[in-house]
């Protein structure tokens, strides 16, 4: 585990819409990032916010936090990693006999570049299929760059079983995988949600 995890307590919680500037800033700064080694997934310079508020709206996005953050007030530091999690299933990519509904669907993965190999991608990868597993889904399910071997080799020692790649030329998207849901607990960070599940 690198060492930022062990010296800075993280939570995840649900994004709320406050929290867009900073989304957007580190999905920018992923994309940008991803074009610098080749990989044309993203759009360059990120997400406009039409394509994020409707995630932060449904209540399906979620972020990752460095709570010493919050010892400083007036600093606007955007989040550590953030993730969508939700049950739209893309229809360009999964069909009717995938059995859409038996799966929950990742969406816009990012860790902070100050992060990255400290192992939050595959917590939160944990988290998400310990989610499916409590809403009494069978499998997780995500889709990645048909051009970006390494990002699918890091999926399969995950885990994860490649399913098919849909080639569609107006998609850079398209490599499908899925793995069996699990109930993996996470020591990397808190997870907020729980308590707000308990509440409701």
């Amino acid at each position: 585990m690198h060492t930022n995890t062990l010296l800075h307590p993280l939570a995840l919680r649900r994004a709320e819409p406050s929290d867009l500037p900073g989304v957007l800033r580190l999905l920018a700064d992923t994309a940008e990032w991803l074009y610098t080694q080749g990989v044309r997934q993203w759009p360059r310079g990120g997400f406009g916010p039409e394509r994020i508020e409707p995630l932060i709206e449904e209540r399906v996005l979620y972020l990752l936090d460095d709570e010493l953050r919050y010892l400083d007030p007036d600093e606007a530091a955007p989040p550590v990693a953030t993730i969508a999690l939700d049950d739209h299933a893309d229809p360009e990519f999964w069909t009717p006999a995938d059995d859409p509904g038996a799966a929950l669907y990742i969406h816009k993965l990012a860790v902070a570049r100050p992060w990255a190999g400290s192992g939050l991608g595959d917590a939160l990868l944990d988290w998400a299929g310990a989610a499916a597993y409590a809403a009494g889904l069978p499998l997780l399910r995500l889709d990645c760059a048909k051009l970006n071997p390494r990002l699918q080799d890091y999926y399969r020692r995950r885990g994860f079983r490649h399913v098919r790649t849909v080639d569609l030329p107006h998609r850079s998207s398209g490599a499908l995988f899925q793995r069996l849901s699990e109930d993996v607990p996470t020591t990397a960070f808190r997870d907020l949600t729980i308590a707000e599940l308990i509440s409701v």
